[in-house]
């Protein structure tokens, strides 16, 4: 991918990946960040919203009408850099999630019971080929 930069940042292109066949497809998009570059703090995507309303075009025809809807969505790892604690577990929790320590403790307990998964599917695979 050739990357477009503004001032600071690439222009980012926002990717999905190809299933596998027979697998589901990803629904997390991805962004290609070259190796000097910087991942944006913010990314602006608009909506395109259906009407249901038509009007003449330049040659007469109808067209649809479609509403452009602008959104922002930030990196909350910009914000936990940028903003005391307290006010990134505000942001936090008004946006549904855990404040950062809870969330982090939660999911030490998920890393943990994964480890604990693969070191016991090793040994098993280690058992195997002792024989």
């Amino acid at each position: 991918m050739a990357a477009i930069k503004n001032d600071k940042y690439e222009v980012p292109t926002i990717l999905y990946e190809e299933p596998r066949a027979g697998e589901k497809p990803n629904i997390l998009p991805y962004i290609e960040v070259s190796q000097d570059g910087k991942m944006p703090p913010v990314l602006f995507i608009f909506e395109y919203r259906q009407t249901g309303e038509f009007e003449p075009n330049s040659s007469g025809d109808p067209t649809e009408i479609v509403d452009q809807i602008p959104h922002k969505y930030v990196d909350m790892e910009h914000l936990k850099d940028k903003l005391p604690p307290h006010l990134n577990d505000m942001i936090r929790t008004l946006l549904g999630m855990k404040a950062l320590k809870e969330a982090q403790k939660d999911g030490q307990v998920v890393l943990d019971k994964v480890n604990k998964n693969v070191e016991r599917k090793l040994a098993e695979i280690k058992k195997g080929t002792e024989k």
